[in-house]
């Protein structure tokens, strides 16, 4: 499932984010949501999440086991 709609992302899912700096590569990061920081119901590159480690970055895969 694509992070792209923000009732897909809710606190406490895992999921694959893209950070700032890693935006040229694509390179994914894996982690826990802790806050969604995208008001908007959908964003085209990812809703922005804060991870439960405190890294920030666009949703683009969420794990649902």
């Amino acid at each position: 499932m694509n992070g792209q709609h923000r009732k897909n992302v809710s606190p406490g899912i895992s999921v694959d984010i893209v950070l700032k700096k890693d935006q040229r590569t694509g390179a994914l990061t894996r982690g826990i949501v802790k806050d969604i920081l995208t008001k908007s119901e959908f964003h085209p590159h990812g809703i922005k999440v804060r991870l439960t480690d405190g890294q920030v970055g666009r949703v683009k895969e969420i794990h649902t086991s």
